[in-house]
This record gives structure tokens, C-alpha cells and sequence, in this order.
């Protein structure tokens, strides 16, 4: 007869689950024994670093995240970086161990007290089964809500002394034939073909809802097909359109005003995959000029109700832009004009962006925490989906340990983090899994040895900069070989893009700095 343990093995594999990433604790210890091979687990030294890791992991893969962590305190170190898998859609499944039974009713040491609330509000759904042998089947409930449209993040808690009590054989044959298949399609794209085939300046405005093979292809069908200026929307955490097309104009500011300048002069404007908007920068302003018609796709019925503006159809992004391609009228609107790249200044942040482009292979994956320079990421050349991967809610710490999991979800694609040097000092740990498992991600760490972002901010707050925007005296080089990477300090340009062209065939992680003028 199985046991619990090994029915929720059967549970994971059923689901096509790949690996497990996490840093356990003792309440954790019974689940991992006897973990099987085909299901990896691997180590982070930090809760924030794990969910990172299996967050790149699921968006690079295309399968479930597996989490484990250890009870309410481990669940509380991965809670800044869960912010940016909620807000990103990215199917998670995140196991928590609980407190034998017995001592949970006097909340002994490392009890989670309330596990069904703990995560509120950034999961889809929390769980702990009233029964051991219920276990499987609300792991089953978990992984099926976290593939169900909208995607996110569940969470369940289980008490140690359940995983060797024997299983509900009866009720795992069911549970390993359960399927939930698809996601549900716009019924009925009539006004919004209406709409761009009478439009007159259009506009396509995409997140990370289309950036999928299908998506990707499909909006560039339809901005040749109608002649689209296409933005890709503010803050998003994808960069869904290609960046040297000439229908595209940037990614959108995060401010209220800004956005609805940029969208002056057009009368349709589609927005597709992404909320409407995810604004940063405090405004004042109208959310849309006068006389714009803002329509807009997502198969998230939250986004849709907490939108300040616009008309929305509930269903698959992807298959609506397909299905768009196949349904509007073609026109013989002139493209607009291309997004300009003025010259960059050597060493700033867009000279080096352009290094590591110059540098960087077409089928690259980046993970991008280089905050200050987060406007600037056009500048990199995008020509396929899933190229670029950025923290969905801007919680710092995630894009690191995100490249790991980048890489160990895609072998067959090189992967670059670009990370600032504020940045990397959340979750440097990630650094020795890549070591230990050998993922040769090339770690580009951009210097200016304080936090630019907030100094950005300071000025438009109006607020006197203080010497806590200042980091500097730390090194990162020193930090890195300490976890056992290969390290180099670029002292030019040119060195930088050969740095970053070699590791297009490295076998081990490796870390670059660059300093930033």
C-alpha cells in the first residue's frame, strides 16, 4: 500500500511537475525522504532566492513551480519575491511543513498557526488537509487552481507526521486521471474587430499575456497587417513584441499623465495580456485623452473589474490575437515610425546595455533588476518570445536567482542576468546553487554603487537625497568568488561584449562587473 509520501510523488508527476526548489527545515525533512530521482530538488540557502529559482523555472519551462519551505518563517522570507510570481501569473504550488498534528493545537515551536491566511492576499487558494490521507488529493486541487486561468500561486500546509501514513489508494486512481484542459476564449471579438477596422490611428499595447510562441507571432502579424503603433505596457514583466520592428515605439511610462500622452492622437487602443496599467510614478492626470476608445484582453477577471478605464473582453490573449489576424480587414495604413535609440554616452547605462547586446546571442534569456535602467531595456534586441523576464511587481531580489531558474527550465537557451549592484545584494546566496549545480548563467552586475531608482524618485518627490541612497564599499567580485563563480572586472566596453559573447557556450557560472559612469 502506498503511503502519503508516495502518492503525492505520483500527484507531482501527473502533473508534469519537474523540480522541486526550496530550503527546508525540519518540518520538511519527511517529505524529502525518499524524493525521487526523475524529481530534482534544488538547494537555496534562502527562501527568497528559492521561489525565485522556481519562478524562472515555470515561466521558462512552461510547467507548474514547486516550492518548498519551511513552516511560517520560511513562508515570511519568500514573501517580498512571492509578490512578483502573483503579480507575473506564474503557476506555483508552494508547500509549507506544518508541526506534527499533535502539537499544532498548543502552537509548539514552528507551528504555522493560521497556514490558510498567512499568504492572503497573494494566493489563489490556501490549504491543510483535516486528514493525512487528504493530502494528495488537495495537492491535486493545487496544482490543477494554479494552471487555471488566471494562473498564480496556491499554498498548502502539511503536518510532518502525515507524509508515512498510508495513502487513499481508492481515491488516487481518480485523482491521477483529473485534468483541467485550456484556458476559456473571447466568445465574441465583434466590437473590437468594429473598432480597429474603422479606427483610424490604432494602437496594440501588449503584456505578458502574449508573450507566448503563438502571441508573439500573432501581434506582429497584426501590427504588418493594419499598420499598429505597438507599446509594450508599462512595468510589464515581458517584452512581448519585437524591440527592432518598426511598429514599435517602447515600453510605456508608469505615470498616469505620461501614459496618456504617449496614446495622444490615436482613436483605438487594444491592450492585450496585460492590466490597464500597472502605473508607478505618482500623477495627477486624466487616465486617457479625450477621445481615445481604450479595448482591452485578459483572461483575468481581477485586472479587468480593478481597470480605471476601458471596455473588456474576458478570455485567452493569445487566441484572440490569432484569431484577430484571421478577422480584421487588412489597411494600407503606412507603419509609424520606428522608436528611436539615440547614441549613448560611453559607460552610462545605455552604452552598457548596448554592450551586452552587441555581445548577447538572438536566443538569449534575460533576467533584468537593473531598476534605474528599466526604461531603457529597448535597447536590447528581443526577436522571440520569452527573451526577457522581469520582477512582475518590482520586488528586488528576484532576478538573480529568477536567471537560475532560467536557465535550469531552458538548458538549450544561454541566459544573462543583468542585475544592479543594489539589486544582487538581496538574494546573493542564488549565487552558490548556481555554482553547486553548475547553471552557466553569465551574471552582468552594472555598478554605480548606490540606489539610482530611489535617487530618481527623489528628485521627482522633491525629496533631499540622504546618505541612505549610498552603497558603495562593497564588492561584488569578492562576494561572488566567495560562492565559487568565475569573476572579472570589465575595464572597457569592448571587454564587456566579449565577456558576454563568450558565455554563450560556458559550462559554469560566471559573473562580469562593469562600472557605471
Amino acid at each position: 500500500m502506498a503511503d502519503v509520501r508516495e502518492a503525492f510523488y505520483a500527484v507531482l508527476r501527473h502533473h508534469g511537475v519537474k523540480a522541486v526548489f526550496g530550503n527546508p527545515g525540519s518540518n520538511e525533512l519527511s517529505f524529502l525522504t525518499g524524493l525521487p530521482a526523475d524529481i530534482p530538488y534544488y538547494l537555496a540557502l534562502q527562501e527568497g532566492a528559492a521561489i525565485a529559482m522556481a519562478d524562472g523555472f515555470a515561466q521558462a519551462s512552461g510547467t507548474t513551480g514547486f516550492l518548498n519551505l519551511h513552516a511560517a518563517s520560511g513562508t515570511g522570507n519568500a514573501m517580498g519575491c512571492l509578490t512578483n510570481t502573483a503579480s507575473c501569473h506564474t503557476p506555483m504550488v508552494v508547500l509549507a511543513g506544518q508541526q506534527a498534528r499533535r502539537y499544532v493545537p498548543i502552537e509548539a515551536m514552528l507551528t504555522n498557526a493560521d497556514p490558510t491566511k498567512l499568504t492572503d492576499p497573494l494566493v489563489k487558494w490556501a490549504g491543510e488537509p483535516l486528514r493525512p490521507e487528504d493530502g494528495p488529493a488537495l495537492l491535486s486541487r493545487a496544482l490543477l487552481l494554479a494552471q487555471s486561468s488566471p494562473r498564480g500561486v496556491v499554498y498548502l500546509s502539511i503536518p510532518l507526521d502525515d507524509w508515512s501514513e498510508p495513502a487513499d489508494e481508492a481515491a488516487l486512481t481518480h485523482l491521477l486521471a483529473r485534468t483541467v484542459e485550456g484556458a476559456p476564449i473571447v466568445k465574441d471579438l465583434k466590437e473590437v474587430i468594429e473598432a480597429l477596422n474603422h479606427a483610424e490611428t490604432p494602437a496594440l499595447i501588449l503584456g505578458p499575456g502574449a508573450d507566448t510562441e503563438e502571441g508573439f507571432e500573432a501581434a506582429v502579424a497584426l501590427a504588418d497587417k493594419i499598420g499598429l503603433a505597438v507599446w509594450t505596457a508599462p512595468s510589464a514583466p515581458r517584452a512581448p513584441f519585437p524591440t527592432r520592428h518598426p511598429s514599435y515605439q517602447g515600453v510605456l511610462p508608469s505615470a498616469v499623465g505620461a501614459v496618456a500622452d504617449k496614446l495622444m492622437g490615436h482613436d483605438v487602443v487594444l491592450c492585450v495580456g496585460t492590466p490597464v496599467f500597472r502605473y508607478h510614478a505618482p500623477s495627477q492626470a486624466d487616465f486617457l485623452p479625450s477621445g481615445v476608445r481604450l479595448y482591452a484582453i485578459t483572461d483575468d477577471p481581477g485586472e479587468a473589474a480593478r481597470a480605471p478605464m476601458g471596455r473588456f473582453l474576458l478570455g485567452d490573449p493569445t487566441d484572440a490575437l490569432v484569431r484577430l489576424v484571421d478577422t480584421v480587414e487588412r489597411s494600407d495604413r503606412p507603419l509609424p515610425k520606428s522608436h528611436f535609440l539615440p547614441e549613448a554616452e560611453p559607460f552610462t547605462a545605455e552604452a552598457i546595455l548596448d554592450a551586452v547586446d552587441h555581445g548577447k546571442p538572438a536566443n538569449a534569456m534575460i533576467a533584468f533588476e537593473w531598476t534605474s535602467a528599466d526604461p531603457l531595456r529597448d535597447r536590447l534586441t528581443i526577436t522571440r518570445p520569452k527573451s526577457l523576464f522581469y520582477p512582475a511587481a518590482g520586488g528586488l531580489g528576484w532576478g538573480l536567482p529568477a536567471a537560475i531558474g532560467l536557465s535550469l527550465g531552458r538548458p538549450d537557451r544561454p541566459v544573462i542576468a543583468l542585475i544592479g549592484d543594489g539589486a544582487m545584494h538581496y538574494t546573493p546566496s542564488a549565487l552558490w546553487t548556481a555554482a553547486r549545480h553548475h547553471v552557466p548563467v553569465t551574471f552582468v552586475i552594472c555598478a554605480n554603487r548606490r540606489y539610482r531608482a530611489l535617487e530618481q524618485f527623489a528628485d521627482l518627490l522633491e525629496v533631499p537625497r540622504g546618505d541612505y541612497l549610498d552603497i558603495g564599499g562593497i564588492d561584488p567580485l569578492a562576494i561572488a568568488q566567495g560562492y565559487g563563480l568565475q569573476t572579472h572586472h570589465a575595464e572597457t566596453l569592448k571587454d564587456l561584449t566579449e565577456f558576454v559573447h563568450e558565455g554563450t557556450h560556458a559550462e559554469e557560472p560566471r559573473l562580469v562587473l562593469v562600472d557605471q559612469h
